[in-house]
């Protein structure tokens, strides 16, 4: 089995993404609105890029590759980038979504009463990622470590290929890094989230189906993004708010917002990732009791994260009051 897969990706992510902003006129533009944590017009190729990398490292395994994995995610990152460009309507997204969805269900061979909740969650983690999409470096290092972890338990479990396939998308992510880490110089857009989105959770589905892990593997190992994304819709629907309006509610958004900046914000993001991945791989292996318990410290540290962010918000807010009345 050959290793350059990952190598290539790299490679090919980092330049790519180089050439498409060179001209930073002749690019989509991502335009700051309510939701935006910068202020300056960013290029939004860089999906263009992350997918040609991950392609390019694959070709080297075409014979591996799972056809109900590749054509959704073509299909996706096709639509998303005619949505980049033109806004298309949240029905028709949603409607691509489902049928990528529809397509893994059929490929993975999953059935019975798990079908739909196997397929809310394709459909969760494809949006959820372009949700968490908000801060230099965040998507990239969830893309980055999230996949790394995957392509681990792959090898653990005798599939080389299966790992490389991983790794390629992680190397693309770390090519996309150079040039996304604070402060970025281009943005992935929809057509790099939605696509990512959709790998992390069909990949997911995959190594679940083939025994490398517990059904909950993914969730842990992505749960930085899960757990912020989902949070934050459930409070905002408790809310009643419009869900469809752009905002900057996100725990991730608040602590750049409250000072910490894109930088520390990610990096503090990427030692949450390794944490959750580490545990997520070593948990694995446990029994199902032990399964359990982790799973319940991670949801007390979640928990514990959530109430200190909140109340450091609201303290945030009262200075804010405060500084505006003077």
């Amino acid at each position: 089995m050959t290793h350059y897969p990952p190598v290539i990706s790299a490679f090919v992510t980092m330049m790519l993404t180089l050439i498409l902003t060179l001209n930073k006129n002749g690019t989509i533009q991502d335009i700051p609105n309510d939701r935006s944590l910068h202020t300056e017009p960013i290029p939004r190729v860089g999906g263009v890029a992350i997918m040609a990398g991950i392609l390019s490292g694959w070709v080297l395994l075409i014979q591996y590759w799972a056809w109900w994995i590749v054509l959704p995610m073509l299909g996706l990152f096709a639509l998303s980038l005619v949505d980049d460009v033109r806004n298309l309507p949240a029905k028709l997204r949603l409607i691509g979504h489902f049928a990528a969805a529809m397509i893994v269900l059929w490929g993975a061979g999953v059935d019975g009463l798990w079908l739909l909740p196997v397929l809310l969650f394709i459909v969760w983690m494809t949006n959820l990622y372009n949700f968490m999409d908000g801060s230099d470096g965040l998507a990239g290092g969830m893309t980055l470590f999230g996949f790394s972890f995957y392509g681990i338990a792959g090898l653990m479990n005798g599939n080389e290929a299966f790992a490389m396939m991983n790794f390629s998308i992680g190397a693309a992510a770390l090519g996309f890094l150079y040039h996304n880490f604070h402060p970025a110089k281009v943005f992935m857009g929809d057509a790099g989230s939605i696509p990512l989105g959709f790998l992390a959770a069909a990949f997911g589905v995959w190594g679940w189906q083939q025994g490398y892990w517990p059904f909950w593997y993914p969730f842990l190992v992505f749960s930085p993004f899960v757990i912020d994304a989902t949070v934050t819709l459930i409070k905002r629907a408790w809310n009643r708010e419009n869900l469809a309006l752009a905002h900057r509610n996100h725990y991730y958004q608040r602590l750049v917002q409250m000072g910490w900046g894109h930088r520390n914000t990610a990096i503090v993001e990427y030692a949450l990732m390794l944490l959750a991945g580490l545990s997520a791989l070593w948990g694995k292996g446990l029994d199902i009791q032990g399964q359990g318990n982790l799973l319940a410290l991670w949801g007390a540290i979640y928990l514990g994260l959530a109430i200190w962010v909140d109340r450091h918000w609201r303290q945030y807010g009262v200075m804010k009051e405060n500084a505006t009345d003077v």
